[in-house]
């Protein structure tokens, strides 16, 4: 037992190292794992605790595998708080043996700090939602709102791309791709939904004067739980205000996901909260709008799935976002897109009715 008062004396000294009451993903992951632990070795520990908390236990289980693949979820943190709490009243109830052992002391009194840090965290998760609801910058305008000013306008012979999205092209180095000689701007934030983006199409695009904008969006969305119809609204919008001022919209589809990764992190388990139904539907939808409103549809999802229908699992290191491999298959595909309308403007146009057409008719 003496790797158990290990673990629970660097758990202690991380909560003393932790600056402040809202835990990160990881650290509460970890607790609450180990909250599941304790339940378990303190049921054995005090005969007739194993029978008598197994529902709440059970429960417990189950709302730490929705945890796993969601960790800041306020609900879920709620439930699994409620099971804890519940498990450790029916404790209080059922006999204890005498003499009761230390060691089973010590592990009922470790689960009760366990469940008062989850208690403080739960409070500070639903401050952190509520101060994210009340942000007066809630489409993160400021986030690019330096670079921009310091862009300058766009030029004749480098018409400029702005790249639109979430951390699939935040994280996406478009200068290592495509090198300094093309005017391509990235204006990816990472976590961000259709709604936000559709929010900062002013100030990261239209205010940009580009050619062309190409929006990579909709993966959170399907995260979160929006309804398909909200994204395709937005989408729909973003489409007419590009339009508008005269910008080429192109829509590229939402990459597939994957659960490959799980094993080095159980929050790499992508498929549960985005399924991949979900995505084919919203490809769907986006490529019969493209087809109808004579978009480019860059098609990213076709380069990156495997035979199972999942995202490759060496395009990718954690199941959703592409490592450098997945960035080196969507690059040429993005700039066939990107290249195709500026092919189109370029070829030229044969004059009909000049002197030399003249000529010819007269000489035949």
């Amino acid at each position: 037992m003496k790797w158990l008062a290990c673990f629970g004396a660097a758990t202690a000294m991380a909560w003393a190292q932790s600056g402040g009451a809202l835990l990160s993903n990881q650290d509460a992951l970890k607790l609450e794992q180990r909250t599941v632990q304790l339940m378990e070795s303190t049921g054995l520990a005090v005969p007739g605790l194993t029978r008598a908390g197994a529902p709440a236990l059970e429960d417990a289980r189950q709302t730490l595998a929705n945890l796993e693949t969601a960790p800041q979820n306020a609900g879920n943190t709620f439930t699994f708080l409620s099971d804890a709490r519940a498990y450790l009243a029916i404790s209080d109830t059922v006999p204890k043996p005498f003499p009761f052992p230390d060691e089973g002391r010590r592990q009922f009194g470790e689960l009760r700090d366990a469940v008062d840090r989850l208690d403080a965290h739960f409070r500070a998760l639903l401050d952190s939602k509520e101060a994210q609801l009340s942000n007066p910058d809630r489409d993160n305008l400021k986030r690019y709102a330096e670079a921009n000013e310091k862009l300058g306008a766009p030029t004749q012979q480098k018409p400029r791309v702005v790249f639109l999205g979430d951390s699939i092209t935040d994280f996406w180095r478009l200068n290592e791709y495509y090198g300094g000689d093309r005017d391509f701007v990235n204006r990816g934030i990472s976590g961000q939904i259709t709604g936000q983006m559709l929010g900062r199409m002013q100030a990261d695009v239209i205010a940009l004067q580009p050619r062309l904008m190409l929006v990579l969006a909709g993966t959170n969305d399907i995260g979160r739980g929006i309804p398909v119809s909200a994204i395709e609204n937005n989408l729909s919008m973003i489409a007419d205000l590009a339009e508008a001022h005269h910008i080429q919209p192109m829509f590229a589809s939402v990459l597939p996901v994957s659960d490959y990764h799980q094993d080095a992190n159980p929050q790499y388990a992508r498929t549960a909260q985005r399924p991949p139904a979900r995505i084919l539907e919203l490809n769907g939808w986006l490529k019969n709008f493209c087809d109808q409103r004579h978009f480019p549809y860059v098609d990213y999802y076709a380069a990156l799935v495997d035979k199972a229908g999942f995202l490759q699992a060496d395009a990718s290191d954690d199941g959703l976002h592409p490592n450098a491999k997945g960035y080196r298959i969507m690059a040429p595909i993005a700039l066939a897109a990107i290249d195709g309308p500026f092919k189109a403007e370029a070829k030229p146009v044969k004059k009909k009715g000049g002197l030399k057409d003249w000529l010819t008719k007269e000489h035949k």
